[in-house]
């Protein structure tokens, strides 16, 4: 029997493309033609998707970005955007599609809406985006990677945690080594936005600590590409061993061998945080919609697995003394580990699947998979 195909449609951001990554990378594996429905910029972001999975780029824009005159086509380029995705729909049938939010998504979701197909979203955060509320109320299932996550009156979820990449579950429960008198590893993510305030901060935080730690400590930092040379020209004039990238393709690694991580509290790093179980500094994105990036952040603080500091209190010396407590405490950082770890659902994906399987019809019936 034919595959049974998936329209995958994702924005292009980290955090609704890395979940998307993991039901594809599962459903090939399971027998599935997969597709990734999203725009151009999201398309930049497709590069860690199995070369299996079919590119499709829709019209699709946003009322958030452009002047005057883009803000007036948006209508249009969406209008664009579903009649090309309905008519494809129909020659193909998809066996289900599944929204993981952004305006990109758009085109795919109101296509199956229109032709009453099997669908669902997945919000990876505690407080939907906009795209997926507008869906939530339209879609046959509602999977959430938060919990509790802030769903509209009448809507009820199922709470599959963020399905997290394959490298990350390579290093899911990965040993942690507490920090002590030898090389340390730190790693600062930022996020696809938001992140200029760590390459501020972050910096003069790390040179503001003690000797006896600076001296074994060798930092990993992700920074914006305008930023990129002046951090790492300020780490080299404090002679600080850091390596500084705009985008590091092996962030599961470099996570798995720090002794501490510093982030924004996005949904996906938060999953990857867990699941590998590393203690964190978290700074939450000070402007994320609903501010669902402090939701994110609720369940690692509560846990005693990360520290959480709100954007408008993050200064250098707050910030580094946080860090000296952590890395001149091993047991407390290895508590933290723990406690990380019992927060991750390495068992996200297969959620996730079987959520896909059940309402395309499919489940259970291996011939057709």
């Amino acid at each position: 029997m034919a595959q049974p195909l998936i329209i995958i449609a994702a924005g292009g951001t980290g955090g609704h493309m890395f979940p998307a990554q993991a039901l594809a990378e599962t459903l090939l594996e399971r027998g599935w033609r997969v597709r990734l429905s999203t725009d151009a910029r999201g398309a930049r972001y497709a590069g860690g998707f199995p070369e299996a999975v079919e590119i499709a780029q829709v019209g699709s824009a946003t009322f958030a970005r452009g002047g005057l005159l883009a803000k007036a086509l948006v209508p249009f380029r969406i209008f664009g955007g579903v009649v090309a995705a309905t008519f494809r729909m129909l020659r193909e049938r998809p066996a289900i599609v599944v929204g993981f939010g952004g305006y990109p998504t758009i085109p795919a979701m109101s296509a199956a809406w229109i032709l009453r197909l099997p669908r669902m979203i997945h919000e990876q955060n505690g407080v939907l985006g906009r795209v997926n509320e507008v869906f939530a109320k339209r879609v046959n299932a509602v999977a959430c990677g938060t919990w509790p996550t802030d769903l509209p009156e009448g809507v009820e979820g199922v709470h599959t945690g963020n399905p997290v990449r394959g490298a990350v579950m390579e290093r899911a429960g990965a040993g942690y080594i507490a920090p002590g008198d030898y090389p340390m590893e730190l790693l600062v993510i930022g996020g696809s936005q938001g992140a200029r305030i760590l390459s501020d901060v972050v910096p003069p935080a790390i040179a503001a600590l003690p000797m006896e730690l600076l001296q074994h400590l060798r930092v990993s930092h992700q920074a914006r590409g305008e930023d990129e040379e002046r951090v790492s020209t300020y780490y080299a004039d404090h002679a600080i061993s850091a390596d500084v990238q705009p985008f590091f393709t092996d962030v599961p690694r470099r996570m798995s061998e720090a002794q501490l991580v510093i982030s924004r509290s996005g949904a996906s790093s938060v999953a990857d945080i867990s699941v590998i179980g590393r203690p964190s500094i978290l700074v939450p994105y000070a402007v994320a919609a609903g501010d669902h990036q402090t939701a994110n952040a609720r369940g690692l603080a509560e846990a005693d697995a990360a520290v959480v500091i709100p954007e408008s209190r993050l200064e250098v010396d707050t910030l580094s003394e946080q860090i000296r407590v952590i890395l001149e405490t091993p047991e407390g950082a290895l508590r933290m580990a723990r406690n990380a770890l019992s927060q991750g659902r390495s068992d996200a994906t297969e959620r996730l699947v079987e959520m896909v399987e059940t309402l395309s019809g499919l489940r259970g019936d291996e011939e057709q998979v």
